[in-house]
């Protein structure tokens, strides 16, 4: 996505009614949409196209939603919203955990889709600003690890790199961007309201200590501060 170009959302559908509803609404909003039926298309078509932002429906034809959303990631990674028919909380966090931004249960508003779109692009866009002073540089080294913004690589010395989704990406970013800062779950999440029982922010640390090997327990780096948020603490260089 430039700034002269609306932002291209990939939409994996197989009910074609429902495909032209999402991709009508939309277009009404100004982002650019393609409509693709099946998993292995959308796989296919996200490595050429680079799309901002996919909406995945778990209730494919050819294979399972949550195996798309995983492959996705591994090998395209972006924004993903997940459709799902099921209100399930087992499903939505399992695709939270394979680097989901969100999740919106059928049957919904258009409107509520775009605006979780909005939301969610709003918080990458954030993410990848520039941080004050930092000169547009896009390695920053914390606590012996060094995150390339630009691969979306974790690594530090003598160890393999660790890869992120784009999701846990823009979340690194948002507590690097602001280090030893009580940054609050609606500041974390977007700008849309934060239901008391949303558990995505929550699994998206929990994924992002496991790969900084931050004790869940008792962590060092991304600290719970109950009632208020999470809290970045360690010095962050910008190179």
């Amino acid at each position: 996505m430039t700034d002269n170009t609306p932002p291209l959302v990939l939409v994996l559908e197989d009910e074609a009614d429902i495909a032209r509803l999402i991709c009508g609404a939309l277009a009404d909003y100004g982002f650019r949409s393609e409509h693709v039926a099946t998993g292995r298309e959308l796989l296919a078509r996200a490595r050429k196209a680079s799309p901002d932002l996919v909406v995945v429906d778990l209730g494919l034809p050819d294979m399972d939603g949550m195996q798309v959303v995983r492959e996705l990631q591994d090998g395209s990674p972006c924004a993903v919203l997940i459709l799902t028919g099921r209100n399930d909380v087992t499903d939505r966090v399992l695709g939270l955990e394979l680097g989901a931004d969100d999740y919106l249960v059928k049957p919904f508003e258009p409107r509520e889709l775009v605006a979780r779109v909005r939301s969610i692009l709003r918080r990458y866009q954030r993410a990848a600003s520039p941080a004050p002073g930092a000169d547009e540089r896009s390695v920053a080294v914390f606590a012996n690890w060094r995150f390339d913004t630009g691969r979306l690589a974790l690594s530090r010395p003598g160890e393999p790199e660790v890869s992120v989704s784009a999701a846990e990406a823009a979340l690194l970013l948002a507590l690097l961007r602001r280090p030893n800062k009580i940054l609050s779950r609606e500041q974390l999440l977007g700008e849309r309201d934060v239901d008391p029982f949303d558990r995505s922010i929550d699994v998206r640390i929990s994924r992002l200590r496991r790969k900084l090997d931050d004790d869940p327990q008792q962590p060092k780096l991304i600290k719970t501060v109950y009632g208020a948020g999470y809290l970045f603490s360690a010095q962050v260089r910008w190179e």
